[in-house]
């Protein structure tokens, strides 16, 4: 049994897509430890539907470490679990705060360096974000996105291809 050739990746954001993210004043933040690590509904489901078309690629921007708030450590201890957990092929991480960073989302460095090792197709590609910083890089990128609306008080200022309320409808839009 030969091996499938992926050409394509999903690209998906971590706090408030592959896990549930706490709200403050409606706005998104990150999970500070493993243990409040929770899974958003469904997302094991599509990891495993998509894994053999598509590398399964979670890049996340963790400016609580540069800020001093959460230790890089527990950043890394979620992610590993993530990715055992989800079965994902890499996870690209920016620690920076500077806007300028090229990995800072919206800025498309992290889904770069992706494409450059797995050489990837990206306009065959998906970002999935549930904030205008994922859409923002996977646009920058050339990807298609997909916003899921959650609903929070801040604006969504770059337009995404597909805008879904519920994670599951991702299976509406990305065919196997």
């Amino acid at each position: 049994m030969h091996k499938i050739k992926k050409e394509a990746a999903i690209f998906f954001d971590r706090d408030g897509v592959l896990i549930d993210a706490p709200l403050i004043n409606k706005k998104p933040t990150s999970v500070q430890s493993l243990k409040d690590v929770k899974l958003c509904k469904n997302i094991l489901e599509i990891c495993k539907y998509y894994k053999k078309n598509y590398y399964l690629i979670m890049v996340t921007n963790q400016p609580d470490y540069s800020r001093g708030v959460n230790s890089k450590k527990n950043i890394i201890n979620i992610n590993n679990f993530l990715k055992k957990k989800l079965n994902l092929d890499m996870i690209y991480v920016c620690y920076s705060d500077n806007e300028k960073c090229i990995d800072r989302k919206p800025n498309p460095g992290m889904l770069l360096k992706a494409k450059k090792k797995y050489k990837i197709n990206l306009k065959k590609s998906f970002m999935i974000g549930d904030r205008w910083r994922d859409v923002g890089a996977g646009n920058k990128a050339g990807c298609r996105t997909i916003f899921i609306e959650r609903n929070y008080s801040e604006k969504l200022i770059y337009k995404p291809n597909y805008s879904i309320r519920k994670l599951k409808d991702i299976f509406l839009i990305i065919k196997k």
